[in-house]
């Protein structure tokens, strides 16, 4: 999904960012940060345009992703254009999040689905609606976007097989293969420390 999200998109840099405690999700049911943080580097090393961050690993105490994008915008400057990607499932639960609509005024928002997974019009903030620009079905996202900075949500659909991180994690868990799931270094990794399987 980043690659497919990179490459259509025209993005120079796209960073990973492991959360240290995700606020939405029970922290018994996610691995330990430094084990996720290994896992995405060991992932993208071949891939000139990614980058893992460990912005919210070294401030734990402010977990919610505007407080990230603050810190992004601070580190990268205004003249950068930031885009926020999060999964249809997230972006169906994005009126649950802190602050969200700060998130769509700060940032382009990137919507991608995975094969089975739709995307349908969850509760926005107010004025979000007429900021979606649906690009599903198309290969590029920006070629009519040039010079256009006006903060936009872009639905995409570019993953054409269906993975899921819980069923990598249960297959993980039980002693089954995961490859051609996870790359190959990830396997290995996932398999020598046992992550899942505590």
């Amino acid at each position: 999904m980043a690659r497919a999200v990179a490459a259509n998109f025209k993005l120079d840099r796209l960073l990973l960012i492991p959360a240290a405690r995700p606020p939405h999700k029970r922290t018994d049911a996610i691995s330990d940060v430094y084990h996720r943080y290994a896992m995405a580097v060991l992932a993208t090393m071949h891939d000139p345009r990614l980058f893992v961050s460990t912005i919210e690993m070294e401030a734990p105490e402010r977990p919610y992703t505007f407080e990230t994008i603050e810190r992004l915008k601070a580190a990268y400057g205004p003249q950068t254009r930031l885009f926020l990607i999060i999964g249809a499932d997230s972006f169906e639960e994005i009126h649950t999040w802190r602050e969200p609509a700060r998130l769509f005024d700060e940032t382009d928002v990137i919507v991608t689905a995975r094969p089975g997974c739709e995307i349908t019009a969850p509760r926005l903030p107010a004025g979000c609606r007429s900021k979606i620009v649906d690009l599903r079905g198309r290969e590029s996202a920006m070629d009519d976007a040039e010079g256009d900075f006006r903060r936009s949500v872009y639905l995409t659909d570019y993953v054409k097989r269906d993975i899921s991180s819980t069923d990598i994690r249960r297959r993980a868990r039980e002693g089954r293969t995961i490859g051609g799931l996870v790359p190959p270094e990830v396997a290995v990794y996932i398999e020598k420390y046992e992550i899942y399987r505590r």
